[in-house]
């Protein structure tokens, strides 16, 4: 039954597809450099709109959708003399997020950076060596795109109202 759901993948609803999901959530270009400044440490709106270059309702809109989302969470502040304002932080949801804008920046870093080189690098505080991200299973083995199989998962459904779900 395995190798025949995946032969018939056009059968496959795509409601339950966690990357679809995931878009859903972290799907466009303002979010991702939201989420890239707040994984750089930056707390402070007028610096999330600064750093991720987008004008302030959007930076507002943005960030306000990421904390309803539960990937960044608002911490009051207030310096002398001025109102009370947020900080914005990753809470651990957001911050699970860090190896996926690792990967965007690896593969960023190889085919889309400047001449130059990329902008930054991504090194382990402790020995100074580079960090990447990386497909590894359970058992600890690199993983290539080759070797990857592809089955069926708990939450799999098929249209058709004779459809089976995944075992």
């Amino acid at each position: 039954m395995t190798d025949d759901l995946l032969a018939d993948r056009d059968s496959w609803l795509t409601s339950t597809c966690s990357i679809a999901r995931a878009l859903d959530v972290v799907g466009n270009r303002t979010t991702l450099l939201l989420l890239r400044e707040a994984s750089l440490g930056t707390r402070r709106f007028d610096a999330f709109a600064r750093r991720a270059g987008v004008s302030e309702p959007v930076a507002a809109a943005r960030l306000k959708q990421l904390v309803a989302d539960g990937l960044l969470e608002r911490h009051p502040y207030r310096e002398p003399g001025q109102r009370t304002r947020d900080e914005y932080h990753l809470t651990r949801k957001g911050a699970e997020l860090l190896p996926v804008l690792t990967a965007l920046r690896q593969w960023g870093d190889a085919w889309a950076a400047d001449e130059a080189g990329p902008s930054i690098r991504l090194e382990h505080h402790d020995c100074g060596a580079a960090v990447h991200a990386r497909l590894r299973c359970d058992a600890g083995h690199d993983v290539a795109a080759d070797e990857i199989a592809v089955r069926p998962g708990p939450g799999l459904r098929r249209s058709g109202p004779d459809a089976p779900t995944a075992p």
